[in-house]
């Protein structure tokens, strides 16, 4: 299966929740009032966000009112078309700089961090670039021994300390044994309790401010990773990394098990964060660029 049918296919949920949808509201109806009113509830009941919802809304009313919107067929056109302008041009994960390049990975338990960092890291050594993972995610043991499964599997270089230890410091020492050998990118763990206690965010800002003194302007990309499943949670999670450390992009995971994909625009709406990757399986070659205009062809196709 070729990589769109993939995303296709991960998309099938969402596609589901909305597009369908989409297409029976119009059917045999003319564009008018009632039926954009229509649209912008299940534009709000599939993730896409009030601003994003009243954006699009507000556009397809105006091609109406000038005589451009005929059909549903048109509507679909139009509403593609607004859809990929809303998300924007591709922004993927570029490496950049001096080395070593550093991504500070954050995110709440359980939304698929780890994996997504493991991903990641086959990625950039298939790249021919060198890895070191910081096992930065001290709090709980199994992250820590997931994180070494992975650097096992990719061949990917680890920092570790004992658990319970400074997370900080574990970033600290993966900069400088980066720094003397010549390691092209530090990925570094981090815990993730729930977002809503303070502790883990004045944690992170510690790691943060670390990683600045180990290398002056570090980290490079501070990658939030949300689950796609969970809708409106991961807009909130979105807020709350970013007031506290500053998110500058976001790998959206899980996205084939969901109904949820709309959650995409609304992220990219309230916070222009670019979503920089996106998960649509289990397997290593699953975490793909997010690129805007594939994304929303999918969704329709």
């Amino acid at each position: 299966m070729g990589l769109f049918d993939r995303l296709k296919e991960g998309l099938a949920r969402t596609r589901k929740g909305f597009v369908e949808r989409v297409e029976s509201i119009f059917a045999g109806k003319k564009i008018d009032e009632e039926t954009l009113e229509e649209l912008e509830e299940i534009l709000i009941t599939s993730d896409i966000g009030t601003k994003s919802t009243a954006e699009i809304v507000d556009f397809l009313k105006d091609k109406a009112k000038k005589g451009e919107i005929k059909d549903s067929g048109s509507v679909k056109e139009y509403l593609k078309e607004e859809m990929v302008s809303l998300l924007g041009s591709s922004q993927p994960l570029v490496l950049f700089g001096e080395k070593p390049f550093v991504i500070l990975a954050v995110g709440v338990n359980g939304v698929g961090k780890t994996t997504t960092i493991g991903k990641l890291a086959s990625r950039f050594i298939s790249e021919g670039h060198s890895v070191i993972l910081a096992a930065g995610d001290t709090f709980r043991a199994a992250a820590i021994e997931q994180l070494e499964i992975w650097a096992q599997r990719t061949g990917a270089q680890l920092v570790k300390h004992q658990s319970g230890s400074d997370p900080a410091a574990v970033a600290f020492d993966a900069i400088e044994a980066a720094k003397a050998r010549g390691v092209d990118v530090v990925i570094v763990d981090t815990a993730g309790r729930l977002h809503t206690k303070s502790p883990l965010m004045e944690e992170l800002k510690k790691v943060r401010r670390v990683i600045d003194k180990a290398m002056p302007g570090a980290p490079h990309e501070t990658l939030l990773v949300v689950d796609a499943t969970t809708g409106q949670n991961a807009l909130r999670q979105a807020q709350m990394f970013n007031e506290a450390i500053g998110v500058t992009g976001i790998a959206l995971a899980k996205l084939d098990g969901t109904a949820k994909g709309g959650i995409v625009f609304a992220i990219r709406k309230e916070f222009g964060i670019p979503v920089r990757l996106i998960g649509i399986g289990e397997g290593v070659d699953d975490l793909r660029d997010f690129e805007p205009k594939e994304f929303v062809e999918a969704l329709f196709s």
